[in-house]
């Protein structure tokens, strides 16, 4: 298998770069690793876990934080020392493939998840914490591969259809559970009116719990590819001697950091405002099953769009990164991002913007209600601006850190966007148990875009 030199400055004043199989097959990781932030963190099983098996969605809702809050900080604490260690040993696949497993066989577990089962919420919540850790980990040395796939003005346009790809890959995920797997529990057929492929049986959600196991059997399959075409770099040193070097490179870059100002300024926006956007999508589906009664079909229908907006959203922030600048894009996104969430807290069942309506109805068709509604063109509004905000930072970062440590800068994007990712959730969930009210725990949301707005106004590219 072709490699590619270690030292990335070399590769961007060669200009050589692998063909475009190899582009394509790191394209098809965020493919690969999607459906879990789709499926399990975001639009199906997190809400079937609020709704059905923790006691009330309340409670679900804060269980849920305090776990996706233990997962960010264990990736808070090890990104940056294991980018580090990579950068020095040279390697990323190994990594990659390492953190896959632990994805893959937490996500299955997933399975045993029975509604109203209270004695199994514990070891569920282990699961998701570790899947959690396995995805972001692994997309940490993902990441790192692009300065080596294109030439440097073509970077974001690569990360912008990264991220559209993972998203068309939530959306493809999303629609065979809906429309094959998951069933209305009332009338036992699928968003397709197709009894559940493999005898799933809908009063015991199976079609819920199946996304486990699908994640994991997913990742294994779409991330193949990337073992097979893409190249990576050459090993340098072995393990103990890069854990060593890469330590020292570690403490190194963080005592340098205050000496470069606008790195330490996005890195500490991207902190803020990464925890605010990931909370947000971590608990949409779930505020929507506590404010309107949503289950599976009517969550995964609204992910769907979401995932579409997303998408094209990613794919056209793209093209406006290599053409107006990254910090540019994630400006536009935050300010996209503020305003949908304050008009998503002026929208209740029987209320929109203040303005009485006519709550839901049992038995109407999907979305009938004006709230539904206005919460569904507030939701894409937020997938349109939210791809573009984590392409574009990516890329914004790829700009910023030096070439020959990217791991270990990725790995420091990491720690700045999960150091603090305890802090959302963690607040969400307090707020929530304290006032039993959905609504006031979200709103703590507001304040993250609007401080990561105000810092990244001091980044210099």
């Amino acid at each position: 298998m072709t490699t590619i030199a270690p030292d990335a400055r070399m590769a961007d004043a060669q200009r050589t770069y692998p063909p475009h199989a190899a582009v394509v097959s790191w394209l098809f990781f965020d493919w690969a690793a999607q459906p879990y932030f789709t499926l399990i963190t975001t639009f199906v099983f997190a809400p079937y876990f609020a709704t059905s098996i923790a006691p009330n969605p309340a409670a679900g809702q804060s269980l849920w934080a305090f776990a996706m809050a233990a997962a960010g900080l264990a990736i808070a604490l090890l990104s940056p020392v294991l980018g580090a260690i990579a950068d020095a040993s040279g390697r990323r696949k190994p990594w990659i493939a390492g953190f896959g497993v632990v994805l893959v066989l937490a996500s299955c577990t997933l399975w045993i998840g029975r509604p109203g089962d209270h004695a199994i919420i514990p070891l569920l919540l282990t699961a998701v914490a570790l899947a959690s850790v396995g995805a972001e980990f692994a997309t940490v040395f993902n990441n790192a591969m692009m300065p080596t796939l294109v030439p440097p003005e073509r970077i974001g346009r690569l990360s912008g259809t990264g991220w559209a790809t993972g998203y068309v890959g939530g959306i493809v995920s999303l629609i065979i559970v809906l429309g094959l797997l998951a069933a209305n529990p009332e009338t036992g057929r699928t968003l397709l009116g197709l009894t559940p492929l493999f005898g799933l049986d809908p009063v015991s959600h199976q079609g819920d719990r199946i996304v486990g196991p699908l994640t994991g059997i997913w990742f294994v399959i779409f991330v193949t590819p990337l073992f097979l075409f893409t190249p990576d770099y050459p090993a340098k040193r072995p393990l103990r001697d890069a854990l060593h070097e890469g330590l020292s490179e570690l403490k190194r870059s963080i005592k340098g950091l205050p000496k470069q100002k606008s790195l330490a300024a996005f890195l500490l926006a991207n902190m803020i405002y990464t925890d605010g956007l990931v909370s947000l999508f971590a608990f949409g589906g779930i505020y929507a099953a506590g404010t309107f009664g949503w289950h599976t079909i009517q969550i995964g229908t609204f992910g769907i769009m979401l995932a579409i907006t997303g998408a094209f959203g990613a794919w056209f922030g793209g093209k406006l990164d290599d053409r107006l600048g990254p910090q540019r894009v994630i400006a536009g996104s935050l300010l996209l991002l503020l305003l949908s969430v304050a008009a998503i807290l002026l929208v209740d069942k029987d209320s929109v913007l203040f303005v009485k309506v006519t709550p839901p109805q049992a038995g109407a068709p999907l979305f009938s209600s004006a709230a539904e509604r206005a919460y569904l063109v507030l939701g894409c509004l937020i997938g349109a601006a939210g791809g573009p905000l984590q392409a574009a930072s990516r890329t914004l970062l790829i700009r910023l850190a030096p070439k020959d440590r990217i791991a270990q800068y990725f790995g420091l994007f990491a720690l700045t966007g999960k150091v603090t990712s305890f802090t959302g959730p963690l607040l969400i969930g307090m707020i929530t148990a304290a006032t039993a009210s959905q609504k006031a725990g979200m709103a703590v949301l507001v304040v993250f875009f609007v401080a990561g707005l105000g810092l990244l106004m001091r980044v210099r590219e």
